[in-house]
């Protein structure tokens, strides 16, 4: 239980890679925030089972793209918490299709929930964040390359979130606070099935063609929320089963 007396606030965790993550920090000590936008019955069954586990752990209604919202929930789980030591960035959209097809809305929301909402999250729990904390966001493969049509968008999103990832790494390194983003590729969620329509598709990339699931995705948020892993910083770990290499 390496994140024993530890507080995480995980965005967009009622389901899929974030509902994973919020179980394995659990699993590793933490008491937990569990954000949702539309899917309150399954962040508070989510809470309440990780609070047959003897953690404490919350579900709280945040709004990605709402300033206010965003601040308003970061300040409401360190109060009950009592702070907040670990921050995921897990909450994104995905809107795909050819970029003379994007419209202007597309731009505003992508950018507003996949970048602006990483920026002001990690913004609101700087005043909470003890020395030696950490701020974890979920990238993309596709943020690194690009191999279908469609995905301009998505990816200038996830790819900005690198160089915030690394700006922040250096501002917050003197506090021992370490800064990274994790790239997951294909993950068998309901957004992305391993038995979807384009599953064999994106398997033929692997270099393993098999699905990620989204428990690998959060061990690997784990080890880096851990002590072990304080030097490692400003870093993007890419976890796609070779899709990328």
């Amino acid at each position: 239980m390496s994140l024993k007396g530890k507080q995480a606030f995980v965005t967009g965790a009622s389901r899929g890679i974030g509902a994973a993550i919020a179980r394995r920090l659990s699993a590793e000590g933490a008491d937990v925030t569990i954000t949702y936008e539309r899917s309150a019955d399954a962040a508070n069954r989510l809470a309440d089972e990780l609070r047959t586990s003897g953690r404490r752990a919350i579900a709280i209604q945040m709004q990605a793209s709402d300033p206010t919202s965003i601040k308003s929930a970061v300040d409401r789980a360190a109060r009950e918490l009592g702070g907040i030591g670990i921050l995921v960035n897990n909450a994104g959209i995905w809107r795909a299709g050819p970029f003379e097809q994007v419209s202007l809305k597309d731009i505003d929301d992508t950018l507003a929930v996949n970048v602006r909402a990483v920026m002001l999250a990690s913004l609101a729990v700087l005043p909470y964040l003890s020395d030696g904390g950490r701020i974890i966001s979920i990238g993309s493969n596709l943020a690194e390359r690009v191999p279908d049509i469609g995905t301009a968008l998505y990816s200038a999103s996830k790819a900005a979130l690198v160089g915030f990832t690394k700006g922040l790494a250096r501002d917050l390194g003197p506090r021992g606070i370490t800064v990274n983003i994790i790239h997951p590729g294909s993950t068998d969620t309901d957004m992305n099935p391993a038995d979807g329509p384009y599953a064999e598709h994106q398997r033929q990339r692997m270099a393993i063609k098999q699905y990620g699931r989204p428990d690998h995705v959060a061990a690997l948020v784990a080890f880096v929320a851990s002590p072990e892993a304080r030097s490692i910083n400003g870093a993007g770990l890419t976890i796609d089963g070779g899709a990328n290499a």
